[in-house]
C-alpha cells in the first residue's frame, strides 16, 4: 500500500513536470500549434508506403553501429607489424588500417558482430532506396507538386553510393584495393584532366598513401552531413506534401485518408524500427560478409580473384567487362573508350535519366495538374515498359559484372557469355519493354470485360437451346471504384507540319505514350463522378484531358 502511494505521488510529480516544461516551450515557440497538426497528420497504410521507412532506419543502424567502429578504426596507411589473433597473418607487414580492422573483428568485443551489421545495413539501406524510388516511379508519385522530393530522392540514391563505395575502400584489403585500383583507371579514363585529379586524389601515382584517410574524412563526416540533411529535407517536404494515396472510396485527389500520425502510424513505425534493427543483427550474426582477413593486405602487385564490388556498383563492373578494348590517341591525349564508355558516361547518362524524367513526362503530356492519386502501374504501359526495361538493363550488367564466376560455375566459355551479355545489353531492355507494355494493355482489357460482364462466380448452367455458359455477378464498388477512378490523359493533337519542330516532337511522344489505351466501360454519371475525384486539387489548376 504505501509502495502504491509513494508510485502515485513520484507519477503525479512527472506530469506535473512535464506539463510545466510544455507550457514553458509552448509560450516561446508555437508547440500546441505544430504539434496539433503534426499528430494528426493522417499517413496511409500500404504496405508500399514503408519501403522509405526501411530505408531509414538502415540509415539509423549505419549512424549507430558506423560511430562504434570510429573508435577503433585507424585509416592510416603507415605500416606495421600484425601481432594480434589472427594467427595465419600473425608477423605480416601491414597498413594501419588493415591491422586496425583486424583489432576490430578479432580482438573487440562485439567489433565483428558491429562490423557486419554495418555492412548488412549499407546494402539494405541502398537496396530500399533503390525499391523506394521504383515505386515512385511506376505509381507517378514524381509528379507535381513532388518532382522537387524525386530530385532529392535520386541527390540521395546518388550520395549514397559514393558512401558505400568509401567505406567499402576503407580497410585497405586486397579486395578493396582492387576496386581502388579499378577506380584509378576510371578517373584516368576523363580526357584532359583525369590523370591530374588522380594525381590530386591519390596524393602521387599509384597507390599513393593518401587517398584512404581522405576516402574516412569523406565516409564519416562529408557524405554522412548531406545524408542527414537532405533526409530531414526529404521528410519535410513529404510531412508538407503529404503521401500519395491508391484509389479507394472515399480518397480523392483532393483529400488524404489514413491513420493519424499518433498513436497508430508512431506504434507501428517504431514496431517497423525494431523489425529492422533485429533482422540486421540477425543476419549480421549468422551471415559473413566482408572476410578481409581471407583476402589478405592490399599489394600494388597483387590482384584479387573472383572480385566483384558490392551490388549496388555491380553495373559498372559488368559494363567495363561487356566493353571492348578501343583507345584513341589524339594530339597527344589518349581516349580509353573502354573505360571512359562504361564507367563515367554511362552512369552520368543514367542519372541525368532520372533527374530529368519528371520535367520529360510532364512536357510530353502537357500536365499541370497536382496529383495526389498513385497511378497504377498497369494503367501506364510506356511508363511501365520504360521501367521495367531499366531494370532489366541493370539485370544484364550486374550478371555481367560476375561473368568470370559463372563461366567458372557452369563450365562455359567466358568469350562466349561476354558476347551472349553484349547481345542481351542491346536486345533485352526492348524485348522487356515491349512484353511489358503488351502485358499492361492486355490486363486493361481484361479490366474492361469484368467492368462489362462482371466476375466470375465459377458456376455454369445450360440453357434451353442445350449452349452451356457461366454466370457472373456484379463487381463490387470498392473494386470497381479502383477501376475507374483513374487519371488517363489523352494524347495531344498534332499541331500542323507547320508547327515548330519541338511542337510536333511533343504530340508524337504524347501519341506513343497514350495513343494506345483501352477506355473503361463508364457511364456518363461515372465518368462525371471519375472527373470530380481527379480534378485538381489547386483551384483554377489545368491539366490534359481525362478519360
Amino acid at each position: 500500500m504505501l509502495m502504491r502511494r509513494r508510485r502515485a505521488r513520484v507519477e503525479a510529480k512527472v506530469r506535473q513536470a512535464a506539463f510545466q516544461a510544455y507550457v514553458v516551450a509552448d509560450r516561446r515557440a508555437p508547440v500546441s500549434e505544430l504539434a496539433g497538426q503534426l499528430l494528426r497528420k493522417a499517413f496511409p497504410d500500404h504496405w508500399s508506403f514503408l519501403l522509405g521507412e526501411i530505408a531509414l532506419y538502415s540509415f539509423a543502424v549505419l549512424v549507430l553501429t558506423g560511430s562504434f567502429l570510429t573508435l577503433f578504426f585507424d585509416p592510416s596507411l603507415a605500416h606495421v607489424r600484425y601481432d594480434g589473433s589472427y594467427g595465419p597473418l600473425r608477423g605480416l607487414l601491414v597498413s594501419k588500417a588493415y591491422e586496425s580492422t583486424l583489432h576490430l573483428s578479432f580482438d573487440v568485443r562485439g567489433g565483428l558482430l558491429m562490423r557486419q551489421m554495418h555492412h548488412w545495413a549499407a546494402l539494405v539501406f541502398v537496396a530500399a532506396i533503390g525499391v523506394h524510388m521504383l515505386r515512385v516511379f511506376f505509381t507517378g508519385a514524381f509528379r507535381r507538386p513532388r518532382e522537387l522530393n524525386w530530385f532529392v530522392g535520386v541527390t540521395l540514391f546518388l550520395l549514397a553510393l559514393l558512401e558505400g563505395f568509401c567505406g567499402y575502400s576503407l580497410p585497405d584489403d586486397l579486395l578493396s584495393g582492387t576496386g581502388l585500383r579499378t577506380a584509378n583507371t576510371i578517373v584516368q579514363s576523363i580526357p584532359v584532366v583525369g590523370t591530374y585529379l588522380a594525381f590530386f586524389a591519390w596524393g602521387g601515382p599509384y597507390p599513393g598513401d593518401v587517398l584512404v584517410p581522405r576516402l574516412y574524412i569523406v565516409h564519416v563526416l562529408f557524405v554522412p552531413g548531406l545524408l542527414i540533411a537532405l533526409i530531414a529535407v526529404h521528410l519535410v517536404m513529404v510531412v508538407y506534401l503529404k503521401h500519395t494515396q491508391w484509389a479507394e472510396p472515399g480518397r480523392t485527389n483532393r483529400n488524404v485518408v489514413g491513420q493519424p500520425m499518433f498513436p497508430q502510424f508512431a506504434g507501428r513505425s517504431a514496431g517497423l524500427s525494431l523489425i529492422v534493427f533485429g533482422v540486421l543483427a540477425v543476419v549480421a550474426a549468422i551471415a559473413q560478409i566482408n572476410p578481409i582477413w581471407a583476402y589478405g593486405p592490399f599489394r600494388a602487385d597483387q590482384v584479387s580473384t573472383d572480385a566483384q564490388p558490392d551490388w549496388y556498383v555491380g553495373f559498372l563492373e559488368g559494363a567495363l567487362r561487356l566493353m571492348p578494348g578501343v583507345e584513341w590517341n589524339v594530339a597527344g591525349h589518349t581516349f580509353m573508350w573502354n573505360v571512359l564508355l562504361p564507367a563515367v558516361v554511362l552512369p552520368a547518362l543514367l542519372f541525368l535519366a532520372l533527374y530529368a524524367y519528371p520535367v520529360f513526362e510532364r512536357w510530353v503530356t502537357g500536365d499541370l495538374v497536382e496529383h495526389h492519386l498513385c497511378d497504377r502501374p498497369r494503367d501506364r504501359p510506356v511508363r511501365t515498359g520504360l521501367g521495367v526495361a531499366a531494370v532489366v538493363w541493370y539485370a544484364v550488367l550486374l550478371a555481367a559484372g560476375g561473368n568470370d564466376v559463372i563461366a567458372s560455375t557452369f563450365q562455359v566459355s567466358v568469350n562466349g557469355l561476354t558476347w551472349i551479355f553484349r547481345v542481351a545489353f542491346f536486345l533485352a531492355p526492348v524485348a522487356a519493354y515491349l512484353i511489358t507494355r503488351r502485358v499492361c494493355l492486355a490486363l486493361q482489357q481484361h479490366e474492361r470485360q469484368l467492368l462489362e460482364e462482371g466476375e466470375e462466380t465459377g458456376e455454369v448452367y445450360q440453357d434451353l437451346p442445350g449452349g452451356m455458359a457461366e454466370s457472373h455477378r456484379p463487381m463490387d464498388r470498392q473494386r470497381r471504384y479502383k477501376l475507374l477512378v483513374r487519371e488517363l490523359p489523352l494524347p495531344l493533337e498534332h499541331p500542323g507540319r507547320q508547327a515548330p519542330l519541338h511542337r510536333r516532337l511533343q504530340a508524337a511522344l504524347s501519341g506513343w505514350y497514350y495513343g494506345e489505351r483501352v477506355e473503361a466501360p463508364a457511364t456518363a454519371e461515372e465518368r462525371l463522378q471519375v472527373t470530380g475525384r481527379t480534378a485538381d486539387p489547386v483551384a483554377g489548376g489545368a491539366g490534359p484531358a481525362q478519360e
